[in-house]
């Protein structure tokens, strides 16, 4: 009995909605913000589990309803409040979609941005390593030939005393040297 009740009451409310919807459409504001007033709660609860957001809701809801304002000529009384839902899905829809746009967007520039960064860093490490080769020509051969071995191979100085055939002290001894050499000569704006 309760449901037959609250059927008739739509149906009657509906009558109601129609009037209200016939006025807006010859141009009646106050009949529109009625319309406004009545389905704004429903256009919110309608948009939220699509764009998962209640602010984004509000705001979309709004534009819901200027669409509907520029679009009332077009609709034909064929169930108000339906016509109205479908606006408002699909409106909350293309936001779904051209949110995601965005954000994908915004990855493929931060990975663009990544990608300019590593090569950017790559071409300095190339041209460093090219002025450093440039730079050891200038390095007398007995010191560059343990730079190269400790800093650029890498090697320990064992490594560098059985290679040269000499004692560990003697490695220590060169590279301090060499290093002395490097310091009192090059200057770290020849670097950059």
């Amino acid at each position: 009995m309760t449901r037959l009740i609250g059927r008739l009451a739509e149906r009657g409310s509906g009558n109601g909605m129609e009037e209200l919807v016939m006025k807006a459409q010859k141009g009646d504001e106050k009949a529109f913000q009625e319309i406004v007033e009545q389905y704004r709660v429903h256009v919110i609860r309608t948009i939220i589990p699509i764009v998962k957001n209640v602010k984004d809701a509000e705001d979309l809801a709004q534009d819901v309803f200027v669409r509907v304002y520029y679009a009332l000529p077009q609709y034909e009384a064929r169930g108000f409040k339906t016509w109205l839902t479908r606006i408002a899905v699909n409106m909350a829809i293309d936001e779904k979609r051209k949110q995601k746009r965005r954000n994908e967007e915004a990855l493929e520039n931060w990975e663009g941005m990544s990608v300019s960064n590593e090569l950017e860093e790559k071409l300095l490490k190339k041209e460093t390593k090219r002025l450093l080769h440039e730079k050891l020509e200038s390095v007398p051969e007995n010191y560059r030939n343990v730079l190269v071995a400790f800093y650029i191979e890498e090697k320990s100085y064992q490594e560098i005393a059985r290679e040269q055939m000499v004692e560990v002290k003697t490695i220590e001894t060169k590279l301090y040297r060499a290093r002395k050499w490097v310091k009192e000569r090059w200057k770290e704006e020849d670097f950059r």
